[in-house]
C-alpha cells in the first residue's frame, strides 16, 4: 500500500537534510538514489530489480562507453552527475541510452541530478520541472508516479484505448491460433486486463506484474502458462492462507477476491512471440485507459469482422452523458448546489446518493454503468470537499466516508464475455475514482480485496423478469442503449423474443428490436417513481411504428420527460460508425420539467427547449399518434402509388438498350413510354418501359423480341413464392399495379435525401409512366402544389415520416392522409398560394439543364428558387392564420393541434362524409 503524502513529505525532508551540500564521489550516487527511492516506500527488492535492469542495459553495445544510474523499464531512467555539472548534457546523455532499447522498455520519465538540483522530464506530456534538493518535500508530488499515486488523465478518445485493444486483440489471436479458445480464453483475457490495469494504478505494487513477467519467466515463453496459473491462484488466496515460503515477488501481490480469479482454467501455452506480445501490453499506460471505452473496444477485437473497423461500435462518453445528465445527474448537481451551504442537509444528500440504484437491461460491456458510477463519484468527491474542506490542506482518512459503491449497479447482458468485462470495468473505474480520492485527500484509499460487486446478470433481457434482477420498488433509474436491429432484419431468435414481448400489441411485428425494451420497461415501472432513458434509432418516433408502440405505451400511462431529437450518434474512432438516433426519457408519472433537446445540425450540439408536453413525435404538443388512414382527413385529391410491374426488369430499358431493341424490332417503338421512378425523377436521367398491356394480341405475336420479354416475365412470376404473383403470370403483359393518368399529374418521390429542405415534387406528362417509387396525385391544382411544396408540409414530413437509412420516406397512410391542410383559406389566400406556387415552378424552369437534385441541394439551390419558396411559405402560413413560425418544431406543434381539431370531427377513416367527393376511385 502506498505511503500517505504526509509520510512521503516527512521522508523527503529528512532525505534533503541528509544529502544537502553533498558533492562526493561517484560511489555515493548509488546510496543517494537508494535513499531517494526509500522516500516513496520503494522496497530494497524493487531497487535491486532496477539495478539488474541497469546491468542488462549496460551490457548492450550502445552503452559500452556510457553509464546509467537507475533504470526502471518503461517508467524511469536516472542520470546522475557530480555537483554543478551541466544538467542539459546529462539529459542528452540519458536520451542517448534510448537507442537500441525495445520500444516497450522506453521510459516515460527522465530524472537528472547533481545532488543539489533535480530536473524531471515527462516525455509523454512534454513537461519539465526543476527545483533544488532542499525543496524536494515541497515538490514531491511531481514524483507521484513512483509512489503509486500517478495522476490519471483519462481521455475518452485517447489513442491508448485503441492501442490497448489492438494489443489484446493480437494476444487473443495468438492464443486462439494455438488452440486456446472459448470460455477459458475469454476469462483468461479478462483476468489479464485486470492485472495490467492493477499494475499501473496501485492495486499491485507499481509495475510488479511487468517486472515479475520479465524477471521470472523464460524468454521462450514456455513457462508463462503455469506461472500465470500460479499467480491467479495467489490473487484468489488471502495472505493468511498462503504458503509461508512463497517467492517474495509473487507474494507481493495482494489478495483480490471478487471471484474474478476463482475458477480454475486450463493452462495456456505461450511461446516467445506471445510472451513478447504480453510484455508489449504491459508497456502501455493502463492507468489512462477508460474502462467505459476499452470494454467495448475489447469486445470488438474478439470479432474479426468488427476489428476491421476497430472502435466503430462503442458508445462515446459524450453521448452517454446525453442520457444520464437529463435523467438524473443535472438534477443531483442542482440539488447539491442548493444545499451545499447547509452541512446537515448535505449529510442527508450524501446518504441519499447511497440509496440510488441503476439498471441497464442491455448493458453490453457496462459503459453506461461505468460512466454513471464515475459521475456520481465525482459528485461525492465535491460533497466531501465541502464537508471536510480541511482535507485540501491535510490528510483525511476517507475510508469510512466514501458511501457510493459498485453494488448499486445492475445490468443484464445476453453474452457471457461482455458481461464479464462489464463487471471488471466497474471494479476498474471504482479503483480509478479511489485513486482520485487519494490524490485529493492525501491518504491512500483502495477497496482491495474486493468485497462488493456490481450485479451483472448474463441472460436474455427480453426473456428475464427484470424484477428478479432488481425489484422495481428498489430501482431508481433504468437506462441504456438497447441493440439497433430493424424489424425486417431480426434473426430467428430475436423474432421469437420480440413475439413474446409484443404479444397482445396490435401491429407489434412492425416494431424494431429496440422497442421491446420500451415495452419491458413499461411493464416494470407501474406505480413507481422509476425514471427511464434509452438511446434508440429514430424509427420509433417516425412513421407507422409510432402508432403501434406509442399508442400502447400511452395507454399504459407512460409519459415522456425529456427527449433528444434526431442527432448523429457517432464517435471519433477509426471506421467511425454513425446512426441517426433519439434519446427518450420517460416514466409512469408526469414530470413538471420537460425538456426537448433540438439540433440545428444533427452533427452538432443541441439547444434546450422547455416543453409543456412531449408527444411521441418529440414535439411540444398534445399526445397524438397518427394512425394509418386510407383516406385524407381533408377534402383534397387522393394519393396512390405509381405502376408496379413485377417483371424481373424485363420491361425496363436504358436509352441504349431501347435503341438496340427498336433496331431489332422497329414496330415496337410506339409501345415504349418514358419511365420514371423516384431516382430518375430527382436526378433527371432517362429510362424507358415497354408497355404491352394495350397491345392487340395479333400485333404482339408479330413482335418476336417482345414475345421473348413476355415469356420471361411469365416465367419470373411463376417462380415467385408469392401466390398472388404466380397468379399474375396468367396476364404477363399487365402490371401488378397500374396507375396511368390520362392527363397531367403530380408526383411525390417516396424517398428523398434528408439534406434537402424540400421534398422535390412536380408535374409529369400523362405519356410518362411512374413507378411505384413515386406517389401519384390526379386532379391537382396550383394550390395543392403550393401547400405540398411549402415548409409547413415539409416540416410535417420531417417529423412524421419513416426513414430509409436517414433519408425521408414519404407515405400515403401516415404522412399525406393525416396532413392538416389550411382550414378555410379565402379566395384571396388561395390565389396568393397559386401565384407563389407558379413562382416556384418558374424559378425551376429558369434552369432547364439542372435536375431537381441540383436545384434542391442546399449548397447549390439558386437564390431565385430560395426566394420563391420563401414567398410561398408566407402565403401558406397566412392561409393557416399565422404570419410565421420561429422553428419547425413550433410549426409542427401547431399542425398537431389542427390535426386534433380536424379528427375530432371525423367519422372513422377520413374526411367528413358531407365533404367527401362522390364516386372517387382508389388509384391502386
Amino acid at each position: 500500500m502506498p505511503l500517505s503524502w504526509n509520510e512521503i513529505k516527512s521522508r523527503a525532508l529528512a532525505f534533503s537534510r541528509k544529502w544537502e551540500g553533498e558533492t562526493s564521489e561517484r560511489a555515493e550516487a548509488q546510496s543517494f538514489w537508494n535513499d531517494f527511492f526509500g522516500v516513496f516506500g520503494i522496497e530494497r527488492r524493487r531497487v535491486a530489480i532496477f539495478e539488474k535492469q541497469v546491468k542488462l542495459v549496460r551490457a548492450g553495445e550502445h552503452l559500452k562507453r556510457g553509464r546509467i544510474d537507475a533504470f526502471w523499464k518503461g517508467m524511469l531512467l536516472i542520470e546522475h552527475k557530480s555537483a554543478e555539472q551541466d544538467l542539459d548534457r546529462a539529459f542528452a546523455q540519458a536520451a542517448d541510452y534510448f537507442e537500441g532499447l525495445p520500444e516497450r522498455d522506453l521510459p516515460r520519465y527522465i530524472i537528472v541530478s547533481d545532488f543539489a538540483r533535480f530536473r524531471l522530464y515527462d516525455l509523454e506530456d512534454d513537461a519539465e520541472f526543476e527545483f533544488k534538493l532542499t525543496d524536494l518535500h515541497k515538490k514531491v508530488k511531481h514524483f507521484s508516479f513512483i509512489a503509486g499515486y500517478a495522476p490519471q488523465q483519462i481521455k475518452p478518445q485517447d489513442p491508448v484505448n485503441i492501442h490497448a485493444a489492438e494489443q489484446m486483440g493480437r494476444l487473443h489471436d495468438q492464443l486462439k491460433a494455438a488452440g486456446y479458445v472459448g470460455h477459458p480464453l475469454e476469462l483468461f483475457l479478462v483476468r489479464l486486463v485486470f492485472c495490467l490495469f492493477a499494475d499501473d494504478t496501485g492495486i499491485f505494487p507499481k509495475q510488479n506484474f511487468r517486472d515479475w513477467l520479465d524477471a521470472r519467466t523464460a524468454e521462450d515463453g514456455s513457462d508463462i502458462g503455469p506461472k500465470l496459473a500460479e499467480l491467479f491462484q495467489i490473487l484468489n488466496t488471502h495472505r493468511d492462507k498462503r504458503q509461508k515460503n512463497l517467492d517474495e515477488q509473487i507474494n507481493a501481490f495482494d489478495y483480490i477476491n471478487g471471484r474474478l480469479f476463482e475458477e480454475a482454467l486450463p493452462l495456456a501455452q505461450f511461446d516467445a512471440k506471445m510472451r513478447a506480445t504480453l510484455l508489449d501490453c504491459c508497456a502501455l499506460n493502463w492507468g489512462s485507459v477508460s474502462p467505459a471505452i476499452f470494454g467495448a473496444l475489447f469486445q470488438t477485437v474478439m470479432d474479426e469482422k468488427a476489428r476491421r473497423n476497430l472502435g466503430a461500435h462503442y458508445t462515446s462518453e459524450e453521448n452517454i452523458l446525453k442520457v444520464i445528465k437529463p435523467l438524473f445527474l443535472d438534477e443531483l448537481w442542482a440539488e447539491f448546489n442548493r444545499i451545499k451551504g447547509n452541512k446537515n442537509r448535505l449529510f442527508e444528500f450524501h446518504k441519499k446518493l447511497r440509496t440510488l440504484t441503476f439498471l441497464d437491461p442491455a448493458c453490453g460491456c457496462g459503459n453506461f454503468l461505468v460512466i454513471t458510477y464515475r459521475e456520481l463519484r465525482l459528485l461525492e468527491l465535491e460533497i466531501l470537499h465541502v464537508l471536510y474542506d480541511s482535507g485540501r490542506q491535510q490528510e483525511l482518512n476517507v475510508h469510512h466516508l466514501i458511501r457510493l459503491d459498485v453494488d448499486q449497479f445492475y445490468g443484464i447482458e445476453i453474452e457471457e464475455f461482455p458481461a464479464q468485462i462489464a463487471q471488471v470495468a466497474m471494479w476498474l473505474v471504482d479503483h480509478q475514482m479511489n485513486v482520485r480520492v487519494s490524490e485529493e485527500f492525501g491518504m491512500y484509499f483502495a477497496r482491495i480485496p474486493l468485497v462488493t460487486s456490481p450485479h451483472i446478470v448474463n441472460g436474455n433481457a427480453l426473456r428475464l423478469d427484470w424484477a428478479d434482477v432488481l425489484p422495481p420498488e428498489r430501482c431508481s433509474y433504468v437506462l441504456g442503449n438497447p441493440p439497433f436491429v430493424g424489424a425486417k432484419f431480426l434473426n430467428d431468435a430475436q423474432r421469437a423474443d420480440v413475439a413474446q414481448v409484443f404479444a397482445g400489441i396490435e401491429g407489434g411485428g412492425l416494431l424494431d428490436l429496440v422497442a421491446a425494451w420500451y415495452v419491458k420497461a413499461a411493464r416494470y415501472v407501474p406505480d413507481t417513481n422509476i425514471r427511464c432513458a434509452f438511446v434508440s434509432t429514430n424509427s420509433i418516433t417516425q412513421g407507422e411504428q409510432v402508432g403501434v408502440l406509442w399508442g400502447w405505451l400511452l395507454a399504459q400511462g407512460i409519459h415522456i420527460h425529456f427527449a433528444h431529437r434526431t442527432f448523429r450518434w457517432s464517435n471519433e474512432a477509426r471506421g467511425m460508425a454513425a446512426v441517426h438516433c433519439v434519446i427518450i426519457g420517460f416514466g409512469a408519472f408526469e414530470s413538471g420539467n420537460k425538456i426537448i433537446y433540438e439540433y440545428d445540425d444533427i452533427r452538432g450540439e443541441p439547444h434546450t427547449v422547455k416543453a409543456s408536453n412531449i408527444n411521441p413525435y418529440l414535439v411540444d404538443a398534445a399526445d397524438v399518434v397518427l394512425p394509418r388512414r386510407s383516406n385524407p382527413i381533408c377534402d383534397v385529391p387522393e394519393i396512390g402509388i405509381g405502376n408496379k410491374p413485377i417483371d424481373g426488369g424485363n420491361y425496363l430499358f436504358t436509352p441504349e438498350e431501347k435503341a438496340e431493341f427498336v433496331k431489332r424490332e422497329p414496330v415496337a417503338r410506339r409501345y415504349f413510354r418514358r419511365w420514371l421512378g423516384g431516382d430518375e425523377f430527382i436526378n433527371g436521367y432517362e429510362r424507358w418501359c415497354l408497355w404491352l398491356g394495350d397491345c392487340p394480341p395479333a400485333e404482339l405475336r408479330k413482335m418476336p423480341e417482345a414475345m421473348k420479354r413476355v415469356e420471361a416475365v411469365k416465367h419470373f412470376r411463376l417462380a415467385s413464392k408469392s401466390a398472388p404473383t404466380r397468379k399474375l403470370a396468367d396476364i404477363p403483359t399487365r402490371f401488378h399495379v397500374e396507375n396511368m393518368p390520362t392527363s397531367e399529374y403530380l408526383v411525390i418521390p417516396k424517398v428523398s435525401s434528408e439534406r434537402r429542405r424540400f421534398v422535390p415534387i412536380g408535374f409529369l406528362d400523362h405519356k410518362t409512366l411512374s413507378s411505384d417509387l413515386l406517389f401519384v396525385l390526379k386532379g391537382t391544382s396550383l394550390y395543392h402544389v403550393g401547400v405540398l411544396c411549402s415548409t409547413a408540409h415539409n416540416s410535417w414530413v420531417r417529423y412524421t415520416c419513416g426513414r430509409l437509412e436517414s433519408r425521408y420516406r414519404y407515405s400515403k397512410d401516415i404522412v399525406y392522409n393525416n396532413f392538416p391542410w389550411p382550414e378555410a383559406p379565402t379566395v384571396a389566400q388561395r390565389q396568393k398560394i397559386d401565384e407563389a406556387a407558379q413562382g416556384v415552378l418558374d424559378a425551376r424552369a429558369a434552369f432547364p439543364s439542372a435536375s431537381l437534385a441540383d436545384l434542391y441541394d442546399p449548397l447549390t439551390m439558386p437564390p431565385t428558387l430560395v426566394k420563391a419558396h420563401h414567398k410561398l411559405d408566407v402565403a401558406v402560413d397566412a392561409a393557416y392564420g399565422r404570419k410565421s413560425f420561429r422553428t419547425d418544431a413550433e410549426r409542427v406543434a401547431f399542425l398537431f393541434e389542427l390535426y386534433r381539431k380536424y379528427t375530432s370531427l371525423l367519422p372513422s377513416g377520413g374526411i367528413p362524409a358531407t365533404k367527401r367527393r362522390a364516386g372517387r376511385k382508389r388509384l391502386t
